[in-house]
């Protein structure tokens, strides 16, 4: 894991919407340091999605994040999915 990266934000938005995103990426981050409860980090997803309406957007996002920290919004979205409940660990 990369320590210092900064995260893919847009100064666009309003403080409440930046502490959301930033939310859901310290839950994505959760996920490869350790494990993380599938209702928060999905919840977080759905929060995230509120303000990242696009899908083109949300990739960005992805690929930005996982360049800076080498972890993957996506995959960890994907395997929160998978399980639904409980916890889920992406630890490498």
């Amino acid at each position: 894991m990369i320590k210092n990266y900064s995260y893919p934000l847009d100064p666009s938005w309003s403080t409440e919407e930046i502490s959301s995103v930033l939310y859901f990426l310290n839950q994505v981050e959760k996920a490869y340091e350790g494990k993380v409860d599938v209702i928060t980090l999905l919840n977080s997803y759905a929060s995230f999605k509120s303000i990242v309406k696009s899908k083109s957007q949300e990739k960005q996002i992805d690929r930005k994040f996982e360049r800076e920290s080498g972890y993957s919004t996506y995959q960890t979205v994907k395997a929160a999915k998978e399980k639904r409940k409980g916890f889920i660990s992406l630890e490498k």
